[in-house]
């Protein structure tokens, strides 16, 4: 064989190669496209499901931090409501504390008997004396060393006018202001004995404005429990200061 004969043999292997290699290659790209197609598929598949468990999640958390919230604020009126229950029955306690202290006292009193009385009034929603007022007590006060055995009883008194609770504590003030100014006249602080009626014990209607004048008053009684003779009794009675 000459050398232009081996050239044609190797250019036509050369082809042969060639044409051989390519198509490997297309049949490899056939093969494998649909595999990359479902890869891709699956990831995209995998990536959706991921922001629907992200978003689920989302909401559970949402939703538990809610029922979170409901439950704290029940809560908060649960304690409410027993706070509320609890200060009930302390009020209830304290009434009736009050009412058994009311009782020992009037039942004490019963072996005592008045050697003066004199009634203070105050301006509304007031518990402060005004001169008259205590002019009122100074005389009574003059008479406690001519008494043997005795006593001094302050009874508080409102008219109508507000809650009864307010009013008890109002007429408790106005009978503390009275036994603060006995107290400064060296009156013994166990020999007074104070009572808080609120507007529980009136003198006159509450209808109009002069009953309740003269139910916003302090009534306070020498008393002495001596089987000795006693001063005449008397009462003096301070007017109103104001309406």
């Amino acid at each position: 064989m000459n050398l232009k004969s081996s050239l044609m043999v190797v250019m036509a292997g050369a082809v042969l190669a060639l044409g051989a290699g390519c198509s490997s290659k297309n049949y490899v790209r056939q093969q494998s496209q649909p595999i990359i197609d479902k890869t891709n598929t699956l990831d995209e598949l995998t990536a959706k499901n991921n922001r629907d468990v992200h978003d689920v999640d989302a909401r559970s958390q949402q939703g538990i931090q809610g029922v979170n919230q409901k439950a704290a604020a029940a809560d908060v009126k649960a304690l409410d409501a027993r706070n509320r229950a609890d200060q009930a029955g302390t009020l209830a306690t304290q009434a009736v504390n009050r009412v058994d202290s009311l009782a020992t006292q009037v039942a004490n009193l019963d072996s005592y008997r008045p050697v003066l009385e004199t009634s203070v009034h105050f301006a509304f929603n007031k518990a402060d004396l005004t001169e008259k007022a205590q002019s009122a007590l100074d005389q009574l006060v003059a008479e406690i060393p001519n008494t043997k055995g005795y006593i001094v009883v302050v009874e508080g008194d409102t008219d109508s006018v507000g809650n009864a609770s307010y009013n008890y504590k109002l007429s408790e003030r106005r009978a503390d202001a009275v036994v603060q100014y006995l107290s400064n006249k060296s009156v013994p602080a166990h020999k007074i004995f104070i009572i808080g009626y609120g507007k529980d014990h009136f003198v006159a209607e509450n209808e109009t404005s002069d009953g309740r004048a003269q139910n916003r008053r302090v009534d306070v009684r020498l008393m002495t429990n001596s089987t000795q003779d006693a001063p005449a009794s008397a009462q003096t009675s301070v007017p109103n200061p104001g309406r």
